[in-house]
């Protein structure tokens, strides 16, 4: 029997994918959950950004009609605002953990989360004047578990020291030397070292991190974003405090959200779409990756009640900055009949940032291939109109959809970056400037819904 449905503007088939009576109980589907002729309306309209009118599919309506990237910016102030940096396997985690539970439940998910270990973390805290307070990341070769209050001096790159720092906290930037100036500042009575690094290379400004020294030291050693170092140079000489703490015997969380296929008949598969939502010491991740998590959000209330010939899944990963850790622990649970059944894995991963070079959105393939998802999308762009935004695929991994694809599994990461290639990120990646105001568009994060949701449904819908 021939598959068809038909674009409701022009009366073009629906990639012969659908029977006749899908169309008309997905017809009903639409009614269901809501879309008003309001909506419907806004959804034919020429959208920011788009190069033209739309030409929706049916299945595209109670996606375009319904998604609303501010609905998704109310999640991302509890992520990114309240919870702040969501360092894998510790308590911050475990809270944002939490609240996508909590979500996800209340929109009738079956919802399970998966633990598993994660190695240690060495983290640190600043509190500067007017109390302001920072977290870097710690050595393990320095003190930890300790907090230290002194007035904090500015040494440049450590190449010339004062003899005495007796009872002072050293502020060291692109010290050449390695650790050789913390360990002659701490010879000279320094209580605690401070490491910077400026922008390698200029655009980029440069995160938190936990420093290596060549030895033990009695004294704790942080290292410190570059911003946070511009603003202790700012407000010039006075006290600070400094902390140390070691996190061990770490667990970390995914959490997966299930619902079925609504349309009768054999199994048809299911289709993922995934974040991470941890993020890296001394950053709120609001682009990186709270953009994608309350993407998944959002689209999980759009999409609970649409009918579908596949299941859904939403997935949110933990510990992805610590090498794709949550993703490849769940990948190795699947077996090859789990593998057979996933159709396609969205994976976003910085979908909303505001930096102005930032204008593509990219497909990235493992291999820079096309496959389920990266077609789909090409293909919702199109009807939508954002097609000229549209990049690639091209090749690029460094994200959750790398496990999925060295199984054979359809899988791409998409993002918004420079328009030259998918290397060229916001200069505040992975930052403590990573933050709603500082890099959060809503209309880039709208676009991100409407293609991914768009893209995600059809192949849902497919048999």
């Amino acid at each position: 029997m021939t598959r068809r449905t038909f674009s409701v503007t022009t009366g073009r088939r629906w990639g012969d994918t659908v029977r006749r009576r899908d169309f008309l109980a997905a017809a009903a589907g639409v009614v269901a959950v809501g879309v008003n002729p309001g909506g419907a309306l806004a959804a034919t309209k020429q959208k920011p950004g788009a190069s033209g009118l739309p030409d929706l599919d049916l299945g595209d309506f109670p996606v375009v009609a319904r998604v609303r990237a501010r609905r998704a910016l109310e999640h991302l102030k509890v992520l990114s605002d309240r919870i702040g940096p969501r360092i894998g396997g510790t308590e911050s985690e475990h809270r944002a953990r939490d609240y996508l539970v909590k979500v996800l439940r209340e929109l009738r998910y079956e919802v399970t989360t998966q633990p598993f270990t994660v190695p240690d973390k060495f983290l640190g805290e600043i509190t500067a004047r007017g109390g302001k307070r920072w977290q870097s990341g710690a050595s393990r070769f320095g003190a930890l578990g300790v907090t230290v209050r002194a007035p904090f001096v500015d040494l440049g790159d450590g190449s010339q020291l004062p003899d005495d720092l007796t009872g002072k906290i050293a502020l060291f930037v692109n010290s050449p030397a390695g650790s050789v100036p913390t360990l002659q500042a701490v010879e000279r009575g320094a209580v605690a070292v401070l490491l910077g690094r400026a922008s390698v290379p200029p655009a980029t400004k440069s995160p938190a991190f936990s420093p290596v020294l060549t030895q033990t030291v009695a004294v704790p050693v942080l290292g410190v974003a570059q911003v946070h170092v511009e603003r202790l140079r700012a407000q010039g000489p006075g006290e600070l405090t400094v902390a140390t703490t070691h996190h061990p015997n770490l667990t970390s969380y995914n959490v997966i959200a299930d619902r079925r296929a609504t349309f009768p008949g054999p199994d048809n598969g299911v289709v993922m779409v995934s974040a991470h939502y941890d993020s890296v010491p001394g950053s709120p991740g609001a682009n990186d990756d709270g953009s994608g998590t309350v993407l998944c959000l959002e689209l999980a209330r759009v999409l609970r009640y649409l009918p579908t010939h596949k299941a859904l899944r939403f997935a949110l990963w933990g510990s992805e900055e610590q090498g794709l850790l949550g993703s490849r622990y769940h990948v190795a649970q699947l077996t090859p009949p789990d593998i057979a059944r996933i159709a396609g894995v969205f994976q976003n991963d910085m979908v909303a940032t505001s930096h102005d070079p930032a204008t593509a959105y990219w497909l990235l393939s493992l291999n820079g291939a096309d496959n389920a998802t990266t077609r789909e999308v090409a293909a919702a762009a199109k009807r939508l109109g954002y097609d000229p935004r549209v990049h690639g695929p091209v090749a690029r991994g460094s994200s959750d959809h790398v496990p999925f694809h060295e199984k054979g599994i359809a899988a791409a990461n998409f993002s918004w970056r420079g328009e030259e290639g998918p290397h060229l990120l916001e200069p505040i990646y992975h930052t403590p400037e990573d933050t709603i105001a500082d890099n959060i568009s809503l209309e880039r994060l709208q676009v991100s819904l409407e293609l991914i949701g768009s893209a995600a449904y059809r192949l849902a819908c497919t048999r």
